[in-house]
């Protein structure tokens, strides 16, 4: 486990600069006082699509983030500096897992603390890696081909940098803890025969059993998972429902409640083995999954879902807007 922690920096040397003059001016006579229950819609911070865009296309420029390759771990040393621009406390926890093909994966689970001595906390999470075959392209030559990603995998880990970015310009009223998966995506190829029981999201499974503090527990989390595509539907995923129910209800009613009910249905999908069902079995942790859903397709996602074409022209600013905009409220709306 490596940790990193943040060092005073030229932004905290002058912010301690201005509350040093605030404190020395005299003038001013009145003070306000706002009420600790209220939050204004003018007080949650506004989500940058733009920015989070650039860090999924920054991403994708390393390639295939597949595990034990050049580019997965380019991208790892990314992310790693991304997180310790902007939060408190990041920790990389590196560990070797076998795969469903008996293959052993140097896999890194990275994590961004703000507000580490708060004792309540939220966890907002992703999987960064990218999947090693195209297993569902419509052309079999691609079956064995690496993808990019952009949608699975990248778009989540974008929303969340940008979402890490925003925390260190503004403090939550709770503890974060943002949480960037390994080897989410290498589950069994389609043409697998053997038996390969929990052989997705190893880098979940593996912090849930060793978290990155000993005895860690958060009041809820939040996964991201597909949340970059053009008209993206995301319905009620059923395992969320099962074991988070009233924070599904939350999240859903905050993005219909500022405008982006057009995403979030109130329809429910499918049971979706992803990294948060192993938060919630092993972990014991609430979490839900934001995950793009739909029918029109016979695996149940969107068009390009582990294609050579998940790429960024599949990735939509409004929806990575849609998508942050709306935990970055529950977020700063929690009390």
């Amino acid at each position: 486990m490596i940790i990193i922690k943040k060092s005073l920096t030229i932004k905290a040397y002058l912010i301690i600069a201005i509350l040093l003059l605030s404190c020395a001016d005299n003038t001013k006579k009145e003070t306000q006082h706002s009420k600790p229950d209220q939050i204004s819609a003018s007080s949650i911070p506004d989500f940058n699509a733009d920015s989070a865009y650039y860090f999924v296309e920054k991403q994708v420029s390393f390639g295939p983030r597949v595990p034990n390759t050049v580019a997965h771990q380019k991208c790892a040393d990314w992310l790693i500096s991304k997180l310790t621009d902007f939060a408190d406390t990041v920790h990389v926890q590196q560990a070797k897992v076998r795969a469903y093909d008996g293959k052993i994966l140097n896999i890194s689970n990275i994590i961004g603390s703000f507000n580490p001595q708060h004792r309540s906390r939220i966890i907002l999470c992703a999987h960064w890696d990218s999947r090693p075959y195209a297993d569902y392209d419509p052309n079999p030559a691609n079956h064995y081909t690496p993808i990019d990603g952009a949608n699975d995998g990248a778009s989540g880990v974008g929303v969340l940098i940008e979402i890490a970015r925003i925390l260190s310009l503004n403090n939550a009223p709770v503890g974060i803890d943002i949480i960037l998966f390994d080897a989410e995506d290498y589950g069994k190829h389609e043409n697998f025969k053997g038996q390969a029981d929990d052989s997705w999201a190893l880098g979940s499974q593996y912090w849930s059993k060793n978290p990155h503090i000993s005895n860690y527990y958060a009041k809820y989390g939040i996964l991201l998972d597909m949340v970059g595509a053009s008209n993206a539907t995301f319905k009620i995923e059923e395992y969320s429902y099962y074991f988070a129910p009233g924070i599904v209800r939350k999240v859903w009613e905050t993005a219909q409640r500022i405008g982006y009910g057009n995403y979030f249905s109130n329809e429910r999908g499918s049971y979706i083995l992803d990294d948060h069902y192993y938060m919630n079995t092993i972990r014991g942790i609430p979490t839900i999954n934001i995950i793009h859903q739909e029918t029109r397709h016979g695996h149940g996602f969107f068009k390009q879902w582990h294609t050579i074409d998940d790429n960024m022209d599949v990735i939509d600013k409004e929806t990575l807007k849609a998508v942050g905009q709306t935990v970055i409220t529950v977020v700063f709306e929690n009390k």
